[in-house]
């Protein structure tokens, strides 16, 4: 394994074990494919950056925004733009929005999946359909 990719995967788990108060309380509504059928990883390593949330399927990064957020901007600047040049979409929330309206966040999030090309499973065939059914 690359350094730099077993540097990242040490630090996605260590900031999964200190997450804060709001990304626990979004990834309780986002696990086991909860939110239409969307898988979220938490922590997940890209390039050179650890997401806080990110859904493969359709290329939709979630954020969390704390306080480092607001006291460095620019550096969510150059992430995202490095994030688009990929192929994803990003949504920030700060975490007092997270804490004090999931329904809205949770909103947003449906509402951006609703445009994105989701790669879900195909649901099961029916039995006797299919291949040599």
């Amino acid at each position: 394994m690359p350094r730099l990719l077993r540097e990242l995967s040490v630090r996605a788990r260590a900031l999964r074990r200190a997450s804060t108060p709001a990304e626990e309380a979004l990834w309780e509504l986002l696990r086991g494919r909860a939110l239409d059928g969307a898988k979220f990883r938490r922590q997940h390593p890209l390039g050179p950056y650890v997401l806080d949330f990110f859904c493969v399927e359709a290329g939709l990064v979630v954020e969390a925004d704390g306080a480092r957020h607001v006291t460095h901007p620019e550096a969510d600047v150059v992430r995202d733009r490095w994030l688009r040049t990929w192929g994803c979409t990003v949504l920030r929330f700060p975490n007092r929005e997270i804490l004090e309206h999931p329904d809205r966040v949770l909103a947003r999030i449906r509402a951006q999946l609703a445009t994105l090309t989701l790669l879900l499973p195909a649901p099961p065939l029916p039995p006797g359909e299919g291949v040599g059914g």
